[in-house]
């Protein structure tokens, strides 16, 4: 049975969590529809262009994605510090980019006076709208209905167009983050989409890498902050130089046609998770098979199991087998 949105999210245990979306119509979502010979492809753009405005509105980052044929993958990182310094402008200022808001809101936002009673009334709103911002619910909302609502425009059609629940694991430990991001990274190699991460369009480690050449890292994306130290600002606690090495020597390891080794020797960050190149490897390709509702350490699944009030949590197993330190 699936469970409720609030025993999946646990911003106690991370804020960082893996969502995925499938269509349920025989539809592509993009690409090449092999029954009627029409191309689909130009939607990949309409989901990364979308994620990436969301981005910009909610407090939530982006650590990595990659849009599929018939599904997308996200890793996001919730920034409910960020949601709570806003102001009550800023807060309905965002809101109106996705939506009308209310009466007051749209007042307010015009410079219109407001009497007290509307303003106790407007601040009751805009604290529903505050925790809506960071809410990983509301942003695949609003990304899965823009996106069906275009692509029923286009086959002039109705109905459902995703299924009716977007899949969500909570990442509890660095492990965990580095390897799920690696996993969507790579998907396009392992579909046999792309033959390697900087030709994999519509995908965070092929913008990652365009922007790596500048001698600069995306704006849109969750910046990679160096190795780690003390007083480490907001970001991913490795060199993105390392990471792209590291998903590049991967991507050669997954594909048949290529002869790729990695040695965690020769690799800082898996050298610094304590993995080995075989646990690595199945992390990568198999992420989804061996982990349901969270992805850490057994320590750190038992923790999530508490705050969460599961029962159980499957994957304990492969925790122990996957992520402890080789």
């Amino acid at each position: 049975m699936p469970q409720p949105r609030k025993n999946q999210i646990s911003l106690i245990d991370t804020p960082y969590y893996h969502c995925v979306s499938r269509c349920v119509r025989r539809s592509f979502l993009c690409g090449e529809d092999s029954f009627t010979g029409q191309s689909f492809e130009h939607r990949r753009g309409w989901v990364e262009k979308r994620l990436l405005f969301l981005a910009s509105v909610f407090a939530i980052d982006i650590c990595a994605y990659a849009v599929m044929s018939n599904h997308t993958h996200v890793v996001l990182c919730v920034d409910k510090d960020s949601a709570d310094s806003w102001s009550m402008t800023e807060v309905i200022r965002r809101w109106h980019q996705l939506y009308q808001g209310t009466l007051l809101s749209q007042q307010y936002h015009k410079g219109e006076p407001l009497s007290d009673a509307e303003l106790v009334s407007l601040e009751q709103t805009v604290t529903i709208y505050r925790q809506r911002l960071y809410d990983i619910s509301w942003l695949m909302r609003n990304l899965n209905e823009h996106i069906a609502r275009e692509a029923n425009k286009e086959d002039e059609c109705t109905g459902r167009f995703w299924e009716g629940r977007f899949k969500s694991q909570a990442l509890l430990d660095e492990s965990a983050l580095i390897a799920c991001m690696a996993y969507v990274d790579l998907n396009p190699i392992r579909a046999n989409m792309d033959s390697a991460p900087e030709t994999s369009r519509h995908t965070s480690i092929q913008r990652r890498i365009h922007a790596l050449i500048k001698g600069e890292q995306p704006r849109t994306l969750m910046r990679f902050v160096g190795n780690h130290k003390k007083d480490m600002p907001k970001g991913i606690a490795y060199s993105l130089i390392d990471y792209c090495e590291l998903i590049e020597s991967t991507g050669k390891c997954i594909r048949q046609d290529k002869a790729g080794h990695i040695k965690p020797q020769h690799s800082s960050i898996l050298n610094s998770l304590g993995l080995n190149a075989e646990q690595w490897l199945t992390l990568t390709t198999e992420f989804e098979q061996h982990f349901y509702t969270a992805v850490g350490s057994e320590h750190m699944l038992q923790q999530f199991k508490q705050h969460t009030k599961h029962q159980r949590i499957r994957g304990m197993v492969k925790a122990r087998a996957l992520l402890q330190h080789a």
